[in-house]
């Protein structure tokens, strides 16, 4: 009887456990995607505010916001890239890392970027511009060049499966055209070739119903 009584013990503090450590799944799951929303909204909002910047602002400080939202729109729009492809295609585990690297260099002169968007001295924002310039460039260059590569990559995995289709198609409708008629041999007629048989009437439109008998 104790025997019983411990079983049934563990099993329902084994029961408690998985409820807590399901709980505790979905609480964390919940959390990371409250965070998910937070941080695109933060980003919309800091996009549509240095975009602003860009047409509103003149001289440098329109220039490093315009530098700003160039770098960043390059870089989200590789990660979704790389993130997407990735999915079905394991190669690109190395471009992804290769990404990640990039990203680094991306965020350290988003920093600088916007170090020198709130620095009074304008003489000396006027200096460090062109450098900025060049980074940006370069890093967005490498993004968009990672980028293009991916969705020529995608594309021709797409053409290539849609030719292998095709040339499989032809040699079905070939196969489907030769026939060789029944009595073929010398001193016989040909017979009259059976139609093929017409597709069930079932898949194209619903059956009557059989009428109740009394």
């Amino acid at each position: 009887m104790e025997a019983v009584i411990a079983v049934f013990a563990l099993l329902f503090l084994l029961f408690i456990g998985l409820g807590v450590y399901a709980t505790v799944k979905a609480v964390g799951a919940a959390k990371r995607g409250v965070d998910r929303r937070i941080e695109q909204a933060r980003r919309a909002v800091e996009d549509h505010t240095l975009r602003a910047k860009s047409f509103v602002q003149v001289g440098p400080a329109a220039e490093i916001a315009h530098l700003r939202l160039s770098l960043r729109t390059s870089m989200r729009a590789t990660q979704d890239a790389l993130h997407a492809g990735a999915a079905e295609d394991e190669s690109l585990k190395e471009s992804l890392g290769l990404f990640e690297r990039l990203s680094a260099h991306g965020h350290e002169l988003d920093a600088d970027l916007r170090r020198l968007e709130s620095e009074p001295d304008r003489t000396e924002v006027t200096a460090r511009l062109p450098e900025l310039r060049g980074r940006t460039e370069r890093i967005t260059k490498s993004a968009d060049s990672l980028r293009w590569a991916v969705r020529d990559r995608a594309r021709r995995f797409v053409d290539d499966d849609l030719g292998a289709l095709s040339d499989q198609i032809d040699i079905e409708a070939d196969a489907l055209r030769h026939w060789t008629p029944a009595g073929s041999a010398e001193g016989q007629q040909p017979e009259a070739i059976a139609p093929s048989s017409p597709r069930p009437a079932h898949l194209w439109q619903k059956r009557p119903r059989p009428e109740s008998t009394t």
